[in-house]
């Protein structure tokens, strides 16, 4: 496997992914062909024509970083979402946190990662024209796609909603005045069966056309839960797509759309990566780092009649999941949206109004075990209302030396985010076990069933060795099960309104300026009630307050693990029954601008500035106020906030597009002030501003001590991403097509962290960032794909051999960059064979998809409750005996090898 990957890499080093092969852009009516977000036939990949503008381009004559591929190109690789796209676009990365509905794009490693509903995404979703307010809205199979757009870098000035690292744009396929569809049904393993099919037509003869697609998959799951004996990650979801086109007129035209998504299937199961204890068998001297013969926590879970089946071996994918805590949920996805296009002379009209609801369950087993420690409630989802209406009017002057567009965006979202985590009825016993574990490694003095966790023989003893006031704190600790640590409701209203311009002006007919301006104004409000039946929480109700000054650390610490298990997530009965109310205001002006020379009819250079914006909100989840269980119900809502993030980017790149060769090429840099980090704080994914001070911090920001490493200097960029990509396409003759590409970016934390732009110190947990890589970051991506369609005779048959690779190297697949996460360097493979009838009425085609099983980690998160401590906090810190990294990590895992045959008709 590493020489074919060494082959590829050398493959990729000539170019990048290729754009819309010429045949994925064929089928567009005449009627849609003239307006203004679909592109007309193309004969080769010179001729291909993009809308990344907002105008009809051919793609080699757009002075951005854009690629874009077809629905030819998006069957040979098996991609019926975004997700499989990253196969073929070596900056995009795409990986599910949480459960696939909450699935998160990146691009040029930057993106937004994790399951927080108070985030927007770095990364802009639009479906036909209208934005996807959650990356995770967009990944779900949406029938038949005319193409995909992926745009990298800051966008703003051309469309409805701003993005901060790119944007993705999908397209379906219209209605047609001619009758006519397509029907296809796959079988493959893991027993999945997909069916889909369309059919279109008039209905008005050239006035009124019709189309409706649909889908249906099912397939079992990835993993297996070993203790209720049923699989998880699997596939039980259904689509349908109605839409009308009405033509009255030349120059005027209308596509009504609805579409409803349904999806009922348990996701997403966790494997265990690292069980290691670690601890440094010399105190004193950070670096040195030692294993323990076995994990005391393992050992307790397995006490307790814990089962960890993926212990050793996480590509078994087995799990253990606590009957009656599965996570079943059922996700539904719908809307309306109407485009209004209308064209007189040189002036263009393009209305795009929409409305949609989704809903997702979000219950399920919290702590990934059997044990029934902590669970999320049947009550528990997350819920969006949003309207958007973007209007954009464009057109010419001066003699077409001016090609200008203004428009307009509003956007309404209702957010409603339910939180319902329980303690079990074996949390109490967990927490205070693992509490002792602290002093008791070899579980000499434990027995799961005595109060305290304490035998009773010895108890007398513990007292007198560990003090009357812990044993006290961990005997009440031991009391708590069965209880409501949280029950909450956050209501979140946003609403967004800009104003932009894009304007190309053509000094020459080879030299052209490009300005853009955008205005953004966003207003949000937080209404949310927190409440908890959890008495224990808090510092005076355990009765810890004067352990936290003991002089013995191994006290302190345990005190304070004591406060974080019981209170987990801040769950302080204080909240209850007072509301908590906020709201906050936020005005930005960004824009862009290009100078591009058309050198030669086929060769392009262009250099580009562009400074974007994305906007700030709430952290929607107790876990996310500030000072644990210490913020007053007056503050919460302040406390709860987060910055807005903005970027300034240069890029300069070159293209070149001919018949049998296209290539480009693009060299990128990326500052990010603010940015937006995602990280799991142990109870809920919270974001934290990240920024750079001006002023050495003399390495606080890298130590452990709360509170140090405030900045009294200027807060800039706190992340830099730059790079180079690579795009080439060759097409020697017409039935054969090799496409390569290769991203190099450098995605990077400065030095000198902070935590927000007033300079507040960075968390504890983050002590790795400075300097270091951003998580889910590979610096080197390289992709592939070849495809050889021969005829096969005088038969009017043809076969189709393809081909295509994702070789990524290594990266780390947790946000605070614990060594444990590290995700070795992999090669991704998928192949096609088949046959087809003439003009391709019909198909029969075999298929693989990651054929040589590559074994990769999506996301990787400390596992909830389950110890402390990981290695690199050992190797940094040096760790003594009796304060160990014993944390276990969890991981979610890409998807293993599949096979199967798909059989595809069109009339």
């Amino acid at each position: 496997m590493r020489t074919l990957g060494y082959l590829l890499a050398a493959v990729g080093c000539v170019g990048v992914t290729a754009p819309v092969a010429a045949q994925g852009l064929r089928g567009l009516p005449p009627t849609a062909r003239s307006d203004a977000d679909k592109a007309p036939v193309a004969e080769n990949t010179s001729d291909i024509i993009v809308t990344a503008t907002r105008r009809s381009q051919r793609l080699s004559d757009v002075p951005i970083a854009v690629s874009a591929y077809g629905t030819t190109a998006l069957q040979n690789s098996g991609a019926t979402d975004i997700r499989q796209t990253a196969q073929l676009a070596p900056s995009l990365m795409v990986a599910s946190s949480g459960s696939e509905a909450n699935a998160t794009a990146r691009l040029r490693g930057i993106g937004t990662v994790g399951d927080n509903p108070g985030l927007e995404s770095s990364v802009a979703m639009f479906i036909d024209g209208v934005y996807r307010n959650r990356t995770g809205n967009g990944l779900n199979d949406i029938g038949e796609i005319e193409r995909i757009e992926v745009l990298r870098g800051p966008q703003g000035t051309l469309s409805g909603r701003n993005s901060s690292a790119g944007a993705i744009s999908i397209y379906t396929k219209y209605p047609e005045f001619t009758y006519g569809g397509y029907g296809e049904a796959s079988y493959g393993n893991y027993q999945a069966i997909r069916l889909a099919g369309a059919i279109t037509g008039p209905l008005v003869k050239d006035v009124l056309a019709f189309r409706i697609d649909g889908v249906t998959a099912r397939r079992d799951g990835f993993y297996h839960d070993v203790v209720n004996d049923t699989d998880y990650n699997d596939r039980r979801r259904a689509f349908v797509r109605g839409q009308l086109f009405f033509k009255p007129q030349d120059g005027l035209s209308l596509r009504l759309i609805g579409d409803y998504t349904y999806r009922n299937e348990k996701c997403c199961g966790a494997v265990y990566v690292d069980t290691r204890e670690k601890y440094d068998p010399t105190p004193g001297r950070p670096g040195d780092v030692a294993f323990a013969p076995r994990n005391r926590i393992v050992t307790l879970m397995k006490d307790m009649g814990g089962v960890l089946p993926s212990d050793g071996d996480p590509y078994n994918r087995q799990i253990a999941i606590t009957p009656g805590r599965a996570y079943g949920n059922i996700v539904k996805d719908y809307g309306l949206s109407s485009r209004i296009g209308w064209t007189s002379g040189d002036v263009q009209l393009i209305s795009i109004s929409a409305y949609r609801e989704y809903k997702a369950g979000t219950a399920g087993d919290f702590d990934g075990t059997n044990l029934d420690i902590a669970y999320r409630g049947k009550d528990a989802y997350r819920q969006f209302h949003t309207f958007t209406q973007e209007t954009r009017l464009s057109g010419t002057a001066f003699g077409n030396r001016l090609d200008w567009l203004v428009g307009g965006y509003f956007a309404h979202e209702t957010l409603r985010s339910v939180e319902s985590l329980h303690f079990g009825s074996q949390y109490g016993v967990f927490a205070a076990c693992s509490m002792l574990a602290a002093f008791d490694p070899a579980g000499a003095v434990r027995d799961v069933r005595a109060p305290g966790c304490i035998k009773p023989a010895i108890r007398s003893t513990a007292i007198a060795n560990i003090g009357r006031p812990l044993i006290a704190g961990i005997d009440r600790l031991t009391a708590l099960h069965d209880v409501t640590n949280a029950h909450d409701i956050f209501q979140q209203t946003s609403d967004n309104f800009a104003v932009f311009t894009h304007n190309i002006y053509r000094i020459t007919d080879r030299l052209s300026v490009t300005g853009g301006l955008r205005y953004t104004h966003e207003r949000k409000t937080l209404h949310a009630a927190l409440n908890s039946d959890n008495v224990t929480c808090g510092v005076q109700q355990s009765g810890l307050a004067g352990l936290f000054s003991n002089r013995d650390p191994r006290v302190r610490r345990a005190a304070a693990a004591i406060i974080r298990q019981s209170c987990a997530g801040n769950s302080t009965t204080a909240f209850n029954d007072t509301p908590i109310a906020d709201a906050k205001r936020e005005g930005q002006v960004t824009g862009t601008a290009v100078l591009s020379w058309q050198a030669r009819p086929h060769t392009l250079f262009y250099a580009s500035y562009a400074h974007s914006y994305k906007a700030g909100g709430y952290n929607l989840a107790r876990a996310g106020l500030a000072d644990d269980a210490y913020t007053t119900p007056a503050a919460a809502g302040s406390s709860l906030r987060f910055d807005p993030e903005t970027v300034r980017a240069v890029e300069v790149g070159a293209k070149y597009s001919g018949a049998a060769f296209s290539a480009n090429i693009a060299a990128f840099r990326s500052d990010f002030s603010n940015f937006q980090l995602n990280t799991f704080n142990g109870a809920a994914f919270v974001v934290q501003n990240i920024g750079a001070c001006s002023e050495s911090l003399h390495g606080t920001d890298i130590d452990r001590l709360r509170g140090s490493g405030r900045c009294t200097g200027t807060v800039g960029a706190g992340v830099v991403t730059r790079g180079i990509e690579i795009e080439a396409g060759l097409y020697p003759r017409r039935d054969v097509t090799v496409t390569a590409g290769y991203t190099y970016a450098y995605t990077q934390y400065r030095h000198n962290l902070v935590g927000s732009a007033e300079g507040a110190p960075l968390s504890t947990s983050l002590f790795l960032l400075p300097g270091n890589q951003l998580s889910n970051a590979p610096r080197h991506v390289v992709t592939e794909s070849a495809s050889w369609t021969p005829a096969l005779g005088d038969t009017g048959l043809s076969a189709l051999f393809y081909v295509d690779s994702r070789l990524s190297s290594d990266y780390i697949a947790g946000s605070n960059l614990f060594v444990e996460k590290r995700q070795p360097a992999y090669l991704l493979v998928n192949a096609r064979i088949g046959v087809r009838g003439r003009d391709q009425r019909w198909s029969v085609e075999l298929w693989g998809q990651n054929v040589l099983n590559a074994r990769y980690e999506q996301v990787a998160s400390s596992a909830y409750l389950q110890g402390n401590g990981s290695l690199s906090q050992v190797e940094r810190f040096g760790y003594p005996r009796y304060a160990v990294g014993n944390a276990l990590t969890i991981a979610m895992l890409a998807e293993p090898r599949t096979y199967g045959l798909t059989l595809r008709s069109r009339f």
